[in-house]
């Protein structure tokens, strides 16, 4: 119950069903997002973010810069390069193999 209006609380809820993915034995693996041309003139080229796969596949990704930002890209590295890949002119260095 709503403590203010005194009305029946609801919780909304997504159709959408999200399904875990298994863990792989290995663990996370820590990776560099590296810019090999910059487009947008931003970020510049090099080592722009570090990140970590977890095992189930989901990815934490570190920007550095002036305003340092953390982002979590559930559906993983697939996803991150769709959005910050720039058609190659982004590439994923893993640092674990």
């Amino acid at each position: 119950m709503d403590e203010i209006s005194g009305r029946t609380a609801t919780l909304m809820r997504s159709t959408q069903r999200r399904h875990l993915r298994v863990a792989r034995k290995s663990g996370p693996r820590c990776f560099q997002l590296v810019r090999h041309y910059d487009h947008s003139g931003v970020s510049g080229t090099g080592i722009v973010a570090e990140g970590v796969e977890w095992s189930d596949g989901t990815v934490a990704l570190r920007w550095g810069g002036q305003y340092p930002t953390t982002t979590v890209w559930q559906d993983g590295i697939d996803a991150l390069l769709a959005i910050h890949g720039h058609n190659g002119a982004t590439t994923i260095r893993w640092l674990d193999e």
